[in-house]
């Protein structure tokens, strides 16, 4: 990096930096483990020599130990993600499926979930693309997310999520079951010039849409691009700026098309991307039960809780970590 001309190849500078980034975050976890470990020595130390002073020394042992496990627990589940793309930034998508309303107000649910996670997890979000429903909640929402190993923790949720509860929406208040799914594709530094065709790219331009379906622009910044020889489509409406769209669009195209590109084979392609199925019954990995009783469960791993609302506030990391020890297990 302190060459003249590190940055004449700008993708290989970025995908340098990147590593250097991640490499930087990984040693710094381990020296502050390593800080505490010896911080507890020490304490260990002091009690053995001052039994008069055991109690308070053991107090603070305590508040250092407390640290160091939830420390450690984090740096053995990152050990796990040693996937191409795990430490990338990713391109994270929320789609109502079966319920109707009640499937778009739950749809709009967990987007407030996964946004307090992604908070707690000190990463950062841009709302891109955002499809409000006709007359509760979204059908759709897109956030580009930026953090290490975003892609790699997000991943884990790729799937059918399923709602059951009193349905709100319902005169009766009959229990309701609804759907929605979870998409994750990560954001590549591309390392090669993808050659398209412009003749292959289809740009419609409409006007961005709130709550209700009203316009919140009155003119066509909206951009939505689709590459016809593969149908991936990818739009963005986060800008009142129809160039800033365009880009942001096309580089989510380009992150896509790419995955494409470097996965030869469909099985591959899946597993970055997850299988498309209906997004209902058969296909969930993990209900969010409200009535009668409360309770999460993982359909893959049996994790479950009773502490509905800490989840639904973003406390995912028991469910994500779970998974990813599984999946190791299972190698």
């Amino acid at each position: 990096m302190e060459q003249d001309s590190f940055w004449d190849e700008n993708n290989e500078a970025q995908t340098i930096f990147k590593t250097l980034t991640a490499t930087k975050h990984t040693v710094e976890q381990f020296s502050r483990i390593q800080t505490l470990i010896d911080d507890a020595s020490v304490y260990v130390e002091m009690i053995q020599e001052d039994r008069d002073s055991s109690d308070d020394l053991n107090n603070e042992l305590d508040v250092i130990m407390n640290e160091i496990q939830p420390k450690l627990d984090n740096l053995e589940v990152q050990s796990y993600l040693s996937g191409k793309y795990d430490a990338s930034h990713c391109i994270f998508s929320l789609h109502s499926g079966a319920g109707g309303t009640d499937a778009q107000d739950w749809t709009q649910m967990l987007l407030r979930m996964y946004t307090r996670w992604m908070d707690q997890q000190g990463f950062t979000y841009e709302t891109v693309d955002q499809s409000y429903g006709d007359e509760a909640g979204i059908k759709s929402a897109t956030l580009m997310v930026s953090g290490h190993y975003a892609y790699g923790f997000l991943k884990n949720e790729i799937g059918v999520h399923r709602l059951v509860r009193l349905s709100p929406f319902n005169a009766n208040n009959k229990r309701q079951t609804s759907f929605s799914a979870v998409e994750v594709v990560p954001q590549i530094a591309l390392s090669v010039n993808l050659d398209i065709d412009p003749k292959d790219l289809k740009v419609d331009t409409f006007r961005a849409s709130g709550a209700g379906g009203q316009h919140v622009n009155k003119t066509d910044s909206a951009v939505r691009i689709t590459h016809i020889p593969t149908g991936t489509v990818s739009q963005s409406q986060s800008s009142r700026s129809q160039n800033a769209n365009r880009e942001t669009a096309m580089t989510m195209l380009m992150s896509r098309l790419q995955v494409q590109l470097e996965e030869a084979h469909i099985q591959k392609l899946k597993d970055l991307k997850g299988s498309s199925p209906p997004i209902g019954w058969g296909n969930k990995i993990r209900s969010y039960v409200f009535h009668p009783y409360s309770m999460v469960k993982d359909h893959r791993t049996d994790h479950q809780t009773s502490n509905l609302q800490d989840v639904m506030n973003g406390d995912l990391n028991p469910f994500i970590h779970a998974y990813l020890k599984k999946r190791k297990a299972d190698v």
